[in-house]
């Protein structure tokens, strides 16, 4: 499932040809995604602007100007792409001219531009919803979610108060979306190994019997900021589905230190390790046990 930066990632491709153009029409080429699309859906979008186009850990959210929000998530495969019969109309902006309708296109804005964004997602575990603005931060989706790991919430004293008494393993931690939005198994895992931290010891550890920060909490509150910047500037990750809006993959597996690269050594300078591979949560772990203590 894409994770914060892949989202991120769409978000810009998106954000120069949505915000300020008006939808037009809504084809809604099946009655739903992972569930059912909200009651009147393609008529309440009609005729609504755009206003500004933003991401909450890792849905992306559209303003419009009758203060509703769009809700789109992207679930396993989703991916947006950008056509126009010609060129786009919106300058700097890039089109993946590719007019003919695919099997999996299931939802397509048209726009006052003369362009059309596409969703396509085979597997159909993403997610279109409508939510006023002013109930959103209490909807379905978002009670409960976690501080932005971008904001300028997370820094060392908010992971020590978040993770203060937990025992549960520090990388668990990272992932729960009730403490962190949008960090993943990816990101975790890079972060972690950034920080020199092991994903196996006590997320409590990070932070003092009063709850204060230890050295440990801001390394990684750095690392993950550092990770996810690095990983959006390179356009993502791109190891299944993921694909940018005009069509090109994300660049950033090819600079992952631990992830997916299990019995290859450490990139830690001298250090000397091999890289580990072991489950935590279902999920597989990539680290380094020489230098992540």
């Amino acid at each position: 499932m894409p994770e914060l930066p892949e989202v991120e990632t769409v978000r810009l491709g998106l954000a120069p040809i949505m915000e300020g153009a008006v939808i037009e029409t809504v084809e809604l080429r099946r009655p739903d995604l992972r569930v059912s699309f909200p009651p009147r859906f393609a008529r309440r979008l009609t005729g609504r602007r755009i206003v500004a186009l933003g991401r909450r850990a890792k849905y992306l959210l559209a303003d419009l100007d009758d203060g509703n929000v769009l809700i789109m998530h992207l679930g396993m495969s989703g991916s947006f792409r950008i056509e126009a019969d010609g060129a786009s109309t919106t300058p700097g902006a890039t089109c993946y001219a590719r007019p003919e309708r695919r099997a999996h296109d299931h939802v397509i804005f048209h726009l006052s531009s003369g362009v059309r964004i596409v969703f396509n997602d085979p597997r159909r575990f993403g997610l279109m919803d409508l939510e006023s603005r002013r109930e959103l931060d209490d909807s379905k989706h978002f009670r409960g979610i976690g501080v932005e790991p971008l904001g300028n919430q997370l820094d060392g004293s908010a992971l020590a108060k978040l993770f203060a008494g937990r025992t549960t393993p520090l990388k668990a931690a990272l992932m729960d979306q009730r403490l962190i939005a949008g960090l993943g198994n990816i990101y975790a895992c890079e972060a972690l190994w950034r920080a020199h931290l092991s994903p196996e010891r006590a997320a409590g550890s990070i932070a003092t019997k009063t709850g204060r920060p230890k050295a440990a909490a801001e390394r990684l509150a750095v690392a993950i900021r550092e990770v996810l910047l690095d990983a959006i500037a390179a356009g993502g990750s791109s190891l299944r589905d993921h694909r940018r809006v005009d069509g090109e993959l994300g660049d950033f597996q090819h600079d992952f230190a631990v992830y997916d690269r299990e019995g290859e050594p450490c990139r830690t300078p001298g250090c000397g390790g091999i890289i580990r591979r072991k489950v935590q949560s279902g999920r597989s772990t990539f680290y380094c046990a020489m230098c992540q203590g």
